[in-house]
């Protein structure tokens, strides 16, 4: 971060970020549809997915490098676009479903196609994502414009042929995972063994195939028999990256459970238990509200994991489980406002974080459309900010700064002025590089390492 806590270092060398991208409109008044709620690189970081509240996904591919810029990286540009949830009503609840992508992942590539699990508070689906820039010509039985000939009018026997066309970008619904979920699903989590996947909701956990739609098992259950004896809510879940019978589920209270499913099928009980014993001296009307983990993350290595809570970032080693061996405090100057901030519901806001390829560096959001940076190694951190006053090509990002109270320092922003509407929820790391993708309502913005 250098002297001036002007960067993020990763593999140890100080560099500056700077801007690269920025996608979606410009307007003041932005439709609820178009708000991004959702960002994920696949495993190479060639595609980038986001979702948004209108159920469309739009993918982004990285253009190949510049032979005449070496130096420069491949920017991001729009692949594909597609509808993959539609707003439904279930008559029997009387409720209405929200089209709303809540999660994307991606499956590892197999082959030329590329697939993708997108799900909405009830219904996941798995979609493929392929090329087409060929087109059979000299049907038997139709015509070039697709009707049916007359049938005694064929007297001979055509090969069809390929003919080239302009490259199509194909996405179809393969499989469609439905009706296993009574409350909203909050996760999915593809399996190591690339052949399984969870699914979580605010009370159960289910285990899926890739190949079979119409069953899952579940795993975990946490529905007490009487809901009025109900005390905490799952509220995100991982697999391990490569212990296919590993997985992690957080909860409302600021507990993260371990499960193995050697052990059990059932996985109700679980094999580890992360809490950190709470300060009495601090507690207060909000301290369980804001102990709610809303997001957890395996490192790449499998031997850390991160949560996510409402002021602070923790990473926990998985041999360790009375305490997270760091916390780093995300927006601590906002602890004074928490009363403010519950009753503009703020304080329920849920906030993502993510790791850089390396395991060195931990990336999540804050208000104003800022967001937290931490180096592991060094310990230090940095405040940037996402906005289009800074977007030009390869400008840096200059580190933000919050005074809580006195005199404010020029470059300083007083916490009275942030902008609690402007949220950086969604943020992903590319899997290598040092590119990241950050989600500021309906804008993508895209930063990279000044190196670069």
């Amino acid at each position: 971060a250098g002297a001036g806590g002007g960067g993020c270092p990763a593999g140890g060398n100080d560099f500056q970020w700077c801007f690269s991208q920025v996608k979606g409109a410009i307007d003041e008044d932005v439709a609820e549809a178009d708000i991004i709620s959702t960002v994920e690189f696949n495993y190479s970081g060639d595609l980038l997915a986001t979702g948004d509240k209108g159920g469309r996904v739009v993918i982004f591919q990285r253009e190949q490098e510049n032979k005449s810029r070496p130096h420069s990286r491949g920017e991001y540009n729009v692949y594909s676009t597609f509808q993959s949830h539609e707003p439904e009503f279930d008559y029997l609840k009387s409720l209405e479903i929200e089209e709303k992508i809540n999660k994307i992942r991606w499956l590892p590539q197999q082959n030329a196609a590329h697939f993708l699990l997108s799900t909405n508070d009830k219904t996941i689906k798995l979609w493929k994502i392929s090329e087409r820039d060929k087109r059979a010509e000299g049907y038997n039985l139709k015509d070039e414009d697709g009707r049916l000939r007359d049938p005694f009018r064929i007297t001979a026997l055509r090969v069809p042929i390929l003919k080239p066309m302009d490259l199509m970008v194909e996405a179809s619904p393969r499989r469609i995972f439905a009706n296993a979920h009574t409350y909203h699903i909050n996760s999915i989590s593809v399996n190591s063994d690339h052949e399984t996947y969870l699914s979580a909701d605010d009370l159960r956990i289910n285990l899926w195939h890739l190949e079979i739609t119409d069953r899952s098992f579940n795993i975990v259950d946490i529905k007490p028999a009487n809901m009025e004896e109900l005390t905490e809510v799952i509220t995100a879940a991982e697999f391990h990256p490569h212990q296919c019978n590993v997985f992690v589920y957080s909860s409302s209270k600021g507990t993260i459970r371990l499960c193995d499913m050697r052990s059990s099928a059932l996985c109700d009980r679980h094999s580890k238990f992360f809490e950190e014993p709470e300060d009495p001296s601090s507690r207060s009307f909000f301290s369980e509200i804001i102990s709610s983990i809303s997001d957890v993350k395996f490192s790449h290595s499998g031997r850390y994991m991160m949560t996510r809570d409402y002021l602070s970032v923790k990473v926990w080693d998985l041999n360790m489980e009375s305490r997270p061996v760091e916390t780093h405090q995300v927006h601590e100057y906002l602890r004074s406002k928490l009363c403010s901030l519950y009753e503009n519901d703020c304080i329920f806001d849920k906030f993502e974080c993510c790791w850089n390829g390396s395991d060195s560096a931990i990336m999540t959001g804050s208000y104003n459309n800022f967001f937290r940076m931490f180096d592991r190694d060094t310990r230090r951190d940095v405040t940037l900010e996402a906005s289009r006053e800074s977007s030009k090509p390869r400008a840096s990002l200059k580190p933000r700064k919050v005074c809580t109270g006195g005199k404010r320092k020029k470059d300083e922003i007083s916490v009275d002025s942030l902008d609690f509407n402007k949220k950086i929820l969604h943020t992903a790391w590319h899997p290598a590089d040092n590119v990241i993708a950050v989600a500021a309502t309906n804008n993508l913005y895209i930063f990279q390492d000044k190196i670069n």
